[in-house]
């Protein structure tokens, strides 16, 4: 995945960069890594992974595999693996994602939810296993 010391534009895994200069209007749906450094309003869906810059700035509902977020997002953001939000994020919406890390200085004004079904069933396993080995 992105990292804030990382060049993006020479990572040489990035199929859509959408610059600093462009705004898109509109249903964005992609299949690999997507660079958002300029705006996009409406809703956007990769099933790879989603970088929004530290200048960018994104009104809609969000899906992604994994997103790292530096930029202002007003929406919902669902991801399937791991979200990074920067120091320098705004985000407006609710976040959900199986690993949530926030900076210190982020702004998230929405509710966090950690989908908890695998925990569960780690749980059952655990004791199931206690209770197999007491026998």
């Amino acid at each position: 995945m992105f990292n804030k010391n990382q060049d993006v534009a020479h990572s040489g895994k990035i199929e859509t960069i959408i610059g600093p200069s462009v705004r898109v209007e509109g249903d964005f749906k992609g299949e690999g890594d997507l660079v958002i450094e300029g705006m996009l309003i409406g809703n956007l869906q990769t099933k790879n992974n989603l970088k929004i810059g530290q200048n960018a700035i994104v009104e809609a509902e969000v899906r992604a595999n994994n997103a790292f977020i530096s930029g202002k997002v007003k929406g919902n953001i669902s991801v399937k693996g791991k979200i990074e939000i920067t120091a320098t994020a705004v985000i407006l919406g609710d976040i959900k994602a199986q690993i949530i890390s926030i900076e210190s200085g982020a702004l998230v004004q929405g509710k966090l939810i950690m989908p908890t079904r695998d925990i569960k069933n780690d749980e059952e396993k655990e004791t199931t296993n206690e209770e197999e080995q007491a026998q």
